[in-house]
Formats: structure tokens, sequence, C-alpha cells
């Protein structure tokens, strides 16, 4: 007996193979200028946590005062809650691209100037407020921006991936930067540390050059500060975006100052010094890292929602078990879930909110969205060393992870009551391939 033509499977129709775990973990860098981008933020963040944990051990080795840690901290993001929503108008008004290149510019220079002063040894702790604060206002514009311009370069396919990556590229420098920091600061002091991240710069600067985008420009004859109070309006009226946010803006407020903190655990408690230092650092991004790639290896926003409840609680937990430890590896051990916690609900809440924005808001909600992440972590860190000046920095810590444990608890009730508005949002953004989907327990999209 004869097969018929037509029963016979042509190869053109065979199933085409499923893509590998890896494969869907790194699908966004398909594209070239996400590629560009990846690889120079690489380099550059490697550097840039070199300096953080340079300039807190500088500061710290000065004047050995806990509150003025807090007050850097401060200098350093207190512009970014500030100034935020004027770069998120800006955002959305200029073309990303350049805004970007113009940012990260400005960094490398502020960057340079710190190193020049300390390797000159002209150094002293006005210089480093002055250069802490001019560093927050760039960042006002480069963090709405850059986290607007993830769109530009892979669509709304891969966002959410590219969310993840982008965070996996912070945490990955995150495990790097401060090993490599704690290392340079013992042997040859913090002014090298400041030196290579001015150099680091080049890198992203270079790929960003190299890049062929193109930016969609949103035409407005109204004045910045019309849409400025337009994002802030949206973020109000939208109650899932709203608790999303301020849940953000409550870990960073009290949960955050934790790392603000960490140069007196070294020292005073855990007596491991710059190189503790870095080694506590380390292994906070490196549960940090572990919580971008879990992010990154989903296909769809299915649970995030419930996922933020979760991390957040887990978070908090985390951080008053590290307040209690007295013994080094017992406190590197803890600062693992407590990266992996922290970092899972931001970039959770990050995809989340990207996924429900309208682009033409986009710049300004992610502007409101900086003020919470960044904005918060400011007054916090002041308030965290004010009150570790008081009671003592194991106290402070604790607190801030009981205020977030009741936080999760808080959101996790909301949940409910937010699914509706949510599905709404996204299929609004055609993010769900008009698909009923279920808040932030939504379908998964498909690819």
């Amino acid at each position: 007996m004869t097969r018929s033509a037509d029963s016979i499977p042509k190869k053109s129709e065979a199933k085409k193979p499923s893509p590998s775990r890896w494969e869907v973990t790194l699908r966004a860098l398909r594209h070239r200028n996400f590629q560009l981008f990846f690889g120079g933020q690489i380099i550059s963040l490697t550097g840039t946590w070199m300096q953080s944990v340079a300039q807190a051990w500088l500061v710290y080795s000065i004047t050995k005062s806990s509150f003025l840690l807090g007050a850097v901290g401060f200098a350093s993001q207190i512009p970014v809650f500030l100034l935020a929503p004027i770069g998120g108008a800006a955002a959305d008004r200029v073309n990303r691209h350049r805004l970007i290149i113009a940012t990260q510019t400005a960094s490398m220079l502020l960057a340079a100037v710190l190193a020049w002063l300390t390797l000159s040894h002209r150094i002293l702790v006005p210089h480093i407020f002055i250069l802490a604060a001019l560093l927050g206002a760039v960042n006002a514009f480069d963090i709405p921006g850059r986290q607007s311009f993830l769109i530009d370069m892979v669509g709304k396919e891969d966002l959410m991936n590219a969310i993840a990556l982008n965070s996996s590229i912070f945490n990955g420098a995150r495990v790097v930067g401060p090993a490599i920091a704690g290392i340079l600061v013992a042997k040859i002091g913090e002014g090298w540390c400041f030196a290579v991240n001015a150099i680091s710069y080049i890198a992203v600067i270079v790929g960003l050059l190299m890049m062929k985008v193109h930016c969609k420009l949103r035409v407005s004859n109204r004045s910045p500060l019309v849409d400025i109070v337009e994002g802030f309006q949206w973020v109000n009226e939208t109650k899932v975006i709203r608790s999303l946010l301020l849940l953000i803006g409550l870990v960073s407020l009290v949960g955050m100052p934790y790392t603000v903190l960490m140069p007196v655990f070294a020292d005073q408690i855990l007596h491991g010094g710059a190189r503790g230092l870095g080694i506590l650092m380390g292994a906070t991004g490196v549960g940090a890292l572990l919580g971008a790639l879990t992010l990154a290896s989903k296909t769809g926003v299915k649970g995030l929602g419930r996922w933020v409840a979760i991390t957040c609680a887990g978070f908090g937990v985390s951080i008053i078990l590290f307040s209690f430890s007295r013994h080094f590896w017992l406190s590197v051990a803890v600062l693992l879930p407590a990266g992996f916690s922290m970092m899972l609900q931001m970039a959770c809440s990050n995809t989340l909110i990207q996924t429900m924005v309208p682009d033409h808001l986009r710049g300004r909600v992610m502007a409101v969205y900086s003020m919470m992440f960044m904005g918060m972590a400011p007054i916090g860190a002041l308030l965290g060393g004010s009150l570790a000046h008081r009671v003592g920095a194991p106290t402070t810590i604790a607190i801030g992870g009981a205020a977030c444990i009741l936080g999760a608890v808080w959101f996790g009730r909301q949940l409910p009551a937010l699914r509706i508005e949510a599905r709404r949002l996204i299929v609004a953004q055609g993010l769900a391939g008009g698909e009923p989907v279920q808040e932030m327990n939504a379908q998964p999209v498909e690819e």
C-alpha cells in the first residue's frame, strides 16, 4: 500500500525544537543594541560598585562615624528624589539615546575628579559630599532615561527579559566590584578604585555610540510642569501601580539602610576590615544576581505579584537574622537570601510597572519608580545613620526588617483587589496578546 503525498509530513512543517533554557534566559541578547548595552554595562557597573564600596570605606576611615556614612548616602541619592520628575519628563521628550550618553559622560568626569583628589591627597569630607550630590543629580536623569531606553532597544516582546538581564548585570557587578574594591583598598588605597571606575565608563559610552536605535519622540506643546503633574496623577489614580511603588518606597526607606551601615558591621561587629566589607557586599550581590537570573528565566508575568509580597517578607526576615549574627561567615550566609529577595522584589515590581504603563508616560512613571527606589534610600540612610548612632546598627536593621514584613503583609492583602485593574492595563499595552490576563498572575506572554 502506498501512502499519499499529503500524508507524508513535509520537512518544512516539522515541529521546531523548543528553545533551551539558556536561550530563553538570554533571549533579549538577540538584539544587537542590547548586546552593546549589556557588554558596556558589565564593565562600567563593576567600576561603579568598586567606587561605592571604596567611598564608604574612605568616609568611615576618615570619620569613624555611622552618622556621616548615612549623611553621604543621603547626599548621593536625595537629588534623585528631588530631580527625577524632571529627568522623567526629559526622557519622554528628548532622544533617550543621547540623554544616556550625556549622563554617562558626566558620571565619568565626576569619578575622575574624585580619583584625582584622593590620589593627590587633597580629598576632604566636604569634597565627597559635593561630588556625591552631583552624581545624584546626574542619576536623576540617567535612571529614568535608562529604564525607558530598554524598550527602544528590544521592543515590547523582550522587555521583561531585558529588565531582568539589566538587573543581572547590576548584581553581577555587585559581586565582582566590592570584592576587587576590598582588595585594592587594602593594598593600594581608595583612589585607584575611583580611577578604575572613571576608565570603566569608556566601555559603556563606546557601546552607546555604536548603537543604531530609533527613539520615538513625543511632540508636546505643553510645559514640562504639566507633563510632570500628568505623570504623578496617573500613578496616583492607578491603584496597582501606586501599591507597587509604595512598597518599593517602604523597603528603600527602612530596609536598604543595612547597606549603608555595612562598614560598621564589617569593622566593629564582625571585625573583617575592608576585605570583610567587600565579601559582605559581594554576598548580597551573589544573592541578588541569582534573583535577577530567576526572573530572566520566566517567559511571562504570571505570579509576579505574589512574588513581590513573598520576597519582601523574605528580605525582612533575612536582614533581621543578619542583625543578630555575630559570626562573619554566618552573616555572609544570611546576606545571600537578603540580596536574592530584595532584588527579586524590585525587578518583579519594575517588570510589572513597565508592562502596565503606556508608552507616552513611560519616562515619567519610571521617574516615580526612581524616586521610590533610589530617592527614598537617602532619607532612609540619614534616618538609619541617626538611629544607629543612638541605639546601634543591629537594632536599627532589625527594626527595618520588621517594617518590611509588615509591608509585605499589607501588599498581600491588597493583591486580590488589584487583579481587575492590572488585567485591563496589561491587555491595553498589547503584552498579553489580547487574551484574558489575571493581574500580576497574568498568563505568560507568547514569545
